[in-house]
């Protein structure tokens, strides 16, 4: 379980959010929704120990994470950010295969089982054929799968994403979207910023609004997440419509012109 208590956090001294609290339980997927410049990032980068909290604190398993060391951390939180590029020519396994670091000593090297954990990755996200390929040399959407294949491999508790479809083709999307279900069947807990409200609808148990320093949890949003409070973080005029699928019925959000 990840627990965040009345976490304010920001840049230097300017605040960007105040008295932040939600829990996050095993299968969870939290979708952050909200407008450019709202927090979003920050408060992932927050909950990752990339920024120092100004107040409150991050629970994982009723544990203060602030003095945890960078192999306890990424033993239970793994991250696929927005974007990532490298300067050095790693081929893509190799980059796969970070995501096994931090379960090696300083002087041992991976494994044949870490190699076959990270194929296994790759293979699930359909880029084992680019497993020798140079990782700066793919294209965008390929390269935010390698870093999705990396999170897999690490094998950790939480996932936690940055807009992480958006560099992905509309069949990518469906891919990487269709491993999130998987991934909670495995009791993951999956924190994901999001620019899609339909993610929310289509596979959120919890959203959280954030706008103005502030973030509003709301549970199951498929149906308590309504058109006056997407209205209101977006400041947009739009329509929640609900529409079929298969044996089940799901929301999509469309602007009213």
């Amino acid at each position: 379980m990840i627990k965040v208590k009345g976490l304010t956090c920001g840049y230097g001294d300017k605040t960007i959010l105040k008295d932040v609290s939600f829990t996050g339980n095993s299968g969870d997927i939290i979708c952050i929704l909200g407008p450019n410049g709202s927090g979003k990032s920050t408060l992932i980068k927050t909950i990752l120990g990339l920024l120092k909290p100004f107040e409150g604190q991050v629970l994982i398993d009723n544990e203060d994470i602030k003095n945890w060391n960078w192999r306890k951390r990424a033993n239970k939180i793994s991250y696929i950010p927005q974007s990532f590029s490298s300067t050095f020519q790693y081929k893509v396994k190799d980059i796969v295969l970070m995501g096994r670091t931090s379960y090696l000593n300083l002087i041992s090297f991976p494994s044949k089982e870490d190699e076959n954990i990270a194929e296994e990755a790759m293979e699930k996200l359909n880029i084992l054929h680019l497993k020798n390929k140079i990782y700066s040399q793919l294209s965008g959407g390929e390269r935010q799968l390698v870093k999705i294949a990396q999170a897999l491999a690490q094998q950790s508790e939480i996932i936690i994403m940055d807009e992480p479809t958006n560099n992905l083709d509309f069949s990518n999307q469906i891919v990487m979207l269709g491993y999130l279900k998987e991934w909670i069947r495995e009791g993951v807990t999956v924190i994901m910023a999001t620019h899609c409200p339909e993610h929310a609808f289509l596979y959120g148990t919890k959203a959280l609004l954030v706008k103005d320093e502030k973030v509003v949890e709301i549970d199951n949003p498929k149906e308590n997440l309504k058109e006056k409070k997407l209205r209101e973080l977006y400041n947009v005029d739009l329509k929640i419509i609900e529409i079929d699928l298969k044996d089940k019925a799901s929301k999509i959000c469309i602007p009213v012109f």
